[in-house]
């Protein structure tokens, strides 16, 4: 008896596994525009994740989709799950996925990822994009588009909060304050924080003294999570002590850098450092 038990139990699995392959390549045709999906733009095919699988599996025993995912440790950027009940898998379920709504959804172009869990009472599909920072520059090209956008900055009087600033001279790269700008920013990304203190102690002087730097005068600017420098030179001119940096006419030289790391809070992490030399 327990044999025959375990026979089926087997096979039920085979079969459920067997009707999510289906489900999956159901899915990523009507990604790409089959049956009733009318498609705007050729989408690549959603990527198959164990972890959203886990995930979608908890969402069939009644859990949140934040906690699931926070559960199965998969941090999205964006995410959306939808269910089906019943006993609805193979065409009747391809038709139901045709209908406009869900179209939309299949064809969401943020959406990269995908799990599904079945049972004999209800299908789960949840669709995610991973938290993947990704900037698709160099830190040199990073850097000197930084360094432009200081110089165009400085170019032209402005306020900083309260405090006016007439218009400064350039300031020139500098690969001493490029290499303290790096290790401050590298250590923020792999101690997954967001401080001018460093994780070891240091401040910004130190740091910059390690890197061989001899100086007059410093100064520090941080930011996390802008896949630009646009964007971080944006957050910079908008905040009013990191705006007095960059339109000090004490700072003759500049360097900036960032890192990267998918498991940091902030994902992207820049740092920027003006001084003068001795």
């Amino acid at each position: 008896m327990r044999l025959r038990i375990l026979s089926f139990l087997l096979l039920l699995v085979a079969a459920l596994n067997a009707l999510a392959s289906d489900l999956y390549a159901t899915i990523n045709g009507l990604r790409a525009g089959e049956g009733h999906c009318s498609f705007a733009e050729r989408l690549p095919p959603l990527q198959p994740r164990a972890e959203l699988e886990r995930v979608a599996e908890a969402l069939a025993r009644g859990n949140g989709l934040e906690q699931s995912l926070r559960a199965a440790g998969y941090r999205a950027t964006r995410s959306n799950a939808l269910r089906f009940a019943g006993d609805v898998v193979g065409a009747q379920l391809a038709e139901m996925l045709a209908q406009l709504s869900y179209c939309r959804q299949l064809q969401d172009a943020a959406v990269t990822e995908v799990g599904i869990y079945l049972d004999a009472h209800q299908v789960w599909i949840v669709m995610a994009a991973p938290f993947a920072p990704l900037l698709g520059m160099s830190e040199r090209s990073a850097g000197r588009r930084v360094l432009d956008l200081v110089n165009q900055t400085r170019a032209t009087p402005r306020n900083c909060g309260n405090r006016a600033f007439d218009a400064a001279r350039p300031v020139r790269w500098s690969d001493s304050l490029a290499a303290a700008s790096r290790a401050h920013s590298e250590d923020m990304a792999h101690h997954s924080y967001f401080s001018h203190g460093g994780h070891d102690g240091t401040n910004p002087a130190q740091r910059v003294e390690r890197a061989g730097y001899r100086y007059r005068t410093i100064g520090e600017n941080i930011a996390g999570g802008q896949l630009q420098p646009e964007d971080a030179m944006s957050g910079w001119i908008n905040s009013p002590r990191h705006c007095a940096n960059l339109m000090n006419p004490a700072f003759t030289e500049m360097g900036v850098a960032f890192s990267v790391d998918r498991k940091s809070e902030m994902g992207v992490y820049w740092t920027q450092v003006f001084g003068a030399p001795r």
